[in-house]
């Protein structure tokens, strides 16, 4: 789950543990220790304004983003896993991930936002590939503004855009985001 929380960018301790309410800091503290001393993740301090200490994935750690979208895909496989829990930004764009038919990308080029809360992330479509990665853009082509249980409401159960669209707000080329959401399996 930490792997999973820092798959899109770093994280400070505070972020991990909001992320990942159910475990207590000792344990934490623990799991961070180990996926640090076994060269998954490693722990830096960013420059000035901020001057925070952040966890991340190491190259080496970040090979597991595979491994955690086929798990979603696997875990999607069975109809006795009802997903009724409300799940946080990083296990939503994670779910995007694993919820993806790169081929019915096709040749779409873009880039689009999407703001779960005050969780941000930039969604890089480009020759059947996405990549997300936390953060805003100074340009993009789509920007999709929501809470996460709405976002789930899209991605994970298929309620149809017009069904949310006084949960949502999207800017700039709805297409976009059309067609995102018509590479979803």
């Amino acid at each position: 789950m930490i792997v999973r929380e820092l798959l899109f960018g770093p994280k400070r301790y505070s972020d991990l543990q909001s992320g990942l309410p159910n475990a207590s800091p000792t344990v934490l503290s623990q799991r961070l220790r180990d996926l640090d001393s076994g060269g998954v993740i490693q722990r830096r301090k960013l420059g000035a304004p901020v001057r925070a200490w952040v966890y991340e994935l190491t190259d080496w750690g970040r090979q597991l983003e595979p491994v955690l979208v086929h798990l979603g895909r696997w875990g999607r496989a069975t109809s006795a896993v009802q997903t009724t829990m409300a799940l946080g930004a990083d296990s939503l764009m994670l779910a995007l991930r694993s919820h993806l038919d790169s081929a019915r990308l096709g040749d779409l080029h873009a880039t689009l936002v999407v703001a779960l809360g005050e969780d941000v992330f930039t969604l890089h479509i480009a020759q059947g590939e996405l990549a997300v990665v936390r953060d805003e853009p100074p340009g993009w082509d789509a920007a999709l503004r929501t809470d996460p249980a709405t976002f789930k409401a899209l991605l994970i159960d298929g309620i149809p855009v017009a069904e949310l669209s006084d949960r949502l707000s999207v800017e700039g080329d709805r297409g976009v985001l059309d067609r995102l959401i018509k590479a979803l399996g």
